[in-house]
């Protein structure tokens, strides 16, 4: 065993965890499945149109940065809580050691709904982007049993992958790193060489598209900054999906500072590379106002009508490709928040067996198939619920907006308040310092109320009403059953008590 993995275990044992799962992931791999998670050429792409069909070319050359910057804001926060605390429980670990058991579980459940919602919606939009390009080759439109069945499909090919070793994952997501850099800059050069002209104005120009002159995008509004606001989604849903990189950190080499390293390190790397991506997509169009009218069609819409068709298919694969790595990297991340909540009893049924870990494969296999299960169900549900006016892919990603962030804010907010104190007294090897980080968490709450406004806005309504039902569900849980039964992460002494029980954990796998 090296040096550096004797560290890792040893911060690991002081938090009361075996190392079960096998440490074999670099500090690049662990970023690279946050940035394939991300994914700029899935979000970016499939929710392009929600710049077009709002204020026009200034959604992708402004609106971009605005809501990258509001992204990075939780990103930041989040990087110096996982410095401290780099454990595959993560944001649920988070919330129980600096605020309370009930902060803890709360956010395990609102994570927990966020990546079971950002994986559905990830694989709706690869469904629908296969539709839109290679559909036709077998039959396939946009009816929504196709596209449930389609999800069915990567989904299962997605927990396979998963299933077989962490191994084999971090080299497809290490792989789809370099393929998503590579596609961006093919993708860029190739819409800028071909544009019918190039227009720089459109990047800072307001113009109204809302309603049917973008393609019912969005409803019909006069208010520019509403519309404004409205456009944020698109990269706010985009630049998602970094928590990957805690939730791994059992799994990666020099965890305290190789994790946060990840998560700030990706969002910077998709923010950039996807300002610049949006924005040539932007200046191709042929025709701004011709192209917004085409909604959620615009993009190829556009590769059709710039690109020769061979270069056309080739960037449609790699798109594609990138889209499925995309989903996979999102399922491994799930199953790991699944493990570490069942580590706890923090699940109510079946604990032991969710957070179980294959000898042999040395995943949490059970975690995987439970996570993929869920989404599958989820997609099926939210598929019964696209009526009026709204489809089941903005459906899914404005739930996974209110769900994933609300998770990251919790723990975030519980670190204000436990930040230099004995709950949380001791930084990592990466901080912001106490200052900077107390500013940050303000701003996360700021951004929070602004996120949780346009998600719910008209056509999806029914994100309201999810949300809602799920607060109340909740609250019901914990205080008939869970308050009474669930002990949270190891604390204080129990710690102490756990240390022979980690050694003969630890004795079933051998070195890590």
């Amino acid at each position: 065993m090296t040096h550096e993995n004797h560290e890792d275990k040893k911060l690991l044992h002081s938090m009361g965890y075996a190392q079960e799962l096998a440490r074999r992931m670099s500090g690049f791999s662990n970023f690279a499945i946050s940035f394939s998670i991300i994914c700029i050429l899935s979000g970016g792409i499939n929710s392009f149109a929600q710049a077009t069909g709002s204020i026009g070319g200034a959604g992708a050359g402004i609106a971009w940065i605005v809501g990258c910057a509001i992204s990075g804001l939780f990103a930041l926060a989040m990087a110096q809580i996982a410095s401290a605390y780099p454990t595959a429980g993560g944001l649920y670990h988070w919330g129980s050691i600096l605020g309370n058991r009930f902060i803890g579980w709360i956010t395990a459940w609102l994570n927990l709904l966020g990546l079971i919602t950002v994986m559905g919606a990830i694989n709706i939009g690869t469904a629908f982007f296969f539709q839109g390009t290679f559909g036709s080759l077998i039959g396939m439109t946009t009816d929504p049993l196709h596209i449930v069945l389609f999800v069915v499909l990567i989904t299962a090919l997605q927990a396979v992958v998963n299933h077989l070793g962490i191994r084999l994952t971090a080299l497809l997501t290490d792989w789809s790193g370099y393929l998503i850099l590579i596609t961006t800059v093919v993708l860029v050069v190739a819409l800028l060489a071909f544009a019918p002209s190039h227009d720089w104005s459109r990047l800072w120009t307001f113009t109204n598209y809302s309603g049917e002159a973008g393609g019912n995008v969005f409803p019909q509004s006069d208010n520019m900054l509403y519309l404004f606001a409205l456009c944020l989604l698109l990269p706010i849903y985009t630049i998602t999906g970094y928590d990957a990189s805690a939730h791994t950190a059992e799994e990666t080499k020099n965890a305290a500072m190789s994790v946060p390293k990840g998560i700030v390190n990706a969002v910077i790397i998709s923010s950039i590379a996807g300002w610049i991506m949006v924005s040539a997509i932007m200046i191709a169009i042929p025709d701004l106002a011709e192209g917004a009218k085409q909604g959620f069609s615009v993009f190829y819409l556009t590769m059709s009508a710039v690109l020769p068709s061979w270069l056309v298919t080739i960037l449609f694969l790699a798109i594609l490709v990138a889209q499925f790595i995309c989903g996979l990297a999102t399922v491994t991340s799930t199953s790991r928040m699944l493990y570490a909540f069942g580590r706890d009893g923090g699940v109510p049924v079946f604990s032991k067996q969710i957070a179980s870990v294959s000898t042999r494969f040395r995943t949490p296999v059970i975690a995987i198939w439970t996570g993929a299960v869920l989404e599958v169900l989820f997609v099926w549900l939210a598929q019964t619920q696209s009526v009026g006016g709204t489809n089941i892919y903005t459906l899914t990603v404005n739930a996974t907006l209110i769900f994933v962030f609300l998770s990251f804010a919790v723990p975030i907010v519980a670190g204000f308040f436990a930040i230099g104190t004995p709950k949380w007294p001791k930084q990592g090897p990466w901080t912001m310092g106490i200052a900077l980080y107390k500013l940050v968490a303000v701003l996360v709450v700021l951004s929070m109320a602004l996120i949780i406004f346009i998600a719910i806005q008209p056509p999806n309504g029914q994100v309201l009403w999810i949300t809602l039902a799920f607060l109340a569900l909740a609250a019901i849980i914990w205080f008939a059953f869970e308050n009474k039964r669930f002990q949270g992460p190891p604390v204080g002494d129990i710690i102490k008590k756990k240390q022979a029980e980690i050694a003969a954990i630890e004795a079933k796998y051998g070195e890590a």
